[in-house]
């Protein structure tokens, strides 16, 4: 099992490549994106807080 600094070097990579993505589209948030519904960066972010929060266990999160 991973440790938690894999989960948060993993989330720091998915922040960069979100904000990276934002600043060539020009928005401030995914949600004001016409392809925010099934973009594949917007889910590996998600997917990177999910389990940033819950250091890889399924159910609660450790804050």
């Amino acid at each position: 099992m991973p440790d938690n600094s894999e989960y948060e070097a993993r989330l720091d990579e998915a922040i960069k490549i979100l904000q990276e993505c934002q600043q060539e589209y020009d928005v401030i948030s995914c949600y004001v994106c016409e392809k925010c519904i099934g973009c594949e960066i917007r889910a590996k972010y998600i997917r990177a807080v999910y389990e940033s929060m819950s250091k890889g266990e399924t159910g609660g999160f450790d804050f």
